[in-house]
């Protein structure tokens, strides 16, 4: 036991200096008001009160929450129909479609977004295929059906890969044992498929939300600056103000509702594991 604590060591030191260090920091900063440095701290909670008694910052929140749940919302109903046919199809077939979806992904997400601007705008292949079919004149860049776009784009490989990875998991047993009780088709999935890829379908809403609710350089690029959300706030205090402790305070408050969130998630998956025992 003594040797594995000594080979966690390295870890723990890491995770100190670049996880705990960063958010004590941040934590301090946030609840201090002299600026960029903490050796003349003072306690003060005016910037949670400005942020919480200002209507526009709470209405960029209200603005980024939803614009996160649509996201997550399109990247299920998109992915779990993906997933279920990758993990219907033979295990070579299945490898090909994995390294189609996560092969995107070896780009950086900065230069894909770069990708869909010359994509969505006019003149663009997006903009010629909807000409072709009738609907010209119709601006598709610096809209919110463009960052939704960018979002999903970016974040459904999240979604497929944990419910195929659910899917692929599951006994395949129990769908014949549903099928020799006289369960069709949709009983099946809606009785025994899709009760054990909850997991997945759990862990891709929790990989999805949370980078979709801060997200920042989405939005300003393919929303051209229309669609302000709570990641190009915290950007632009830290970036272009230079308000430190507000903008750190604004990063604590999406902390506590990521953690929130992430154990309400967890209760969810710890409930559905229960009754599964029961």
């Amino acid at each position: 036991m003594k040797r594995f604590s000594q080979l966690a060591l390295p870890y723990i030191i890491w995770a100190a200096l670049m996880l705990i260090l960063p958010m004590a920091l941040i934590a301090l900063y946030s609840f201090s008001n002299q600026g960029n440095t903490i050796v003349a701290f003072s306690l003060t909670f005016e910037h949670y009160v400005r942020f919480f008694t200002d209507p526009d910052f709470l209405l960029i929140l209200w603005r980024s929450l939803l614009i996160a749940l649509k996201t997550t919302a399109i990247c299920l109903l998109l992915g779990y129909p993906a997933a279920y046919f990758i993990s219907r199809c033979a295990e070579n077939i299945q490898n090909t479609l994995i390294l189609a979806i996560t092969l995107p992904t070896w780009i950086n997400a900065l230069v894909r977004t770069y990708a869909w601007i010359g994509l969505l705008s006019e003149g663009g292949i997006v903009s010629q295929i909807l000409a072709f079919l009738g609907f010209e004149g119709v601006e598709m860049l610096y809209t919110e059906a463009a960052v939704l776009l960018g979002m999903v784009y970016n974040f459904i490989p999240f979604m497929i890969l944990q419910i195929n990875t659910s899917l692929c998991k599951m006994d395949h047993s129990l769908l014949n044992a549903a099928a020799d009780l006289g369960a069709n088709p949709r009983q099946t999935f809606w009785k025994v498929t899709f009760p054990l890829s909850l997991p997945g379908v759990i862990n891709g809403i929790t990989l999805v939300f949370l980078p979709a609710v801060s997200s920042f350089f989405i939005p300003k690029l393919l929303g051209g600056g229309q669609f302000f959300l709570i990641g190009n706030v915290i950007e632009n205090q830290f970036i272009t103000v230079g308000e430190w402790n507000f903008g750190s305070a604004i990063s604590m408050i999406m902390a506590i509702i990521m953690m929130l969130m992430m154990m309400a998630v967890r209760k969810i998956e710890e409930r559905n594991q229960g009754g599964k025992e029961d």
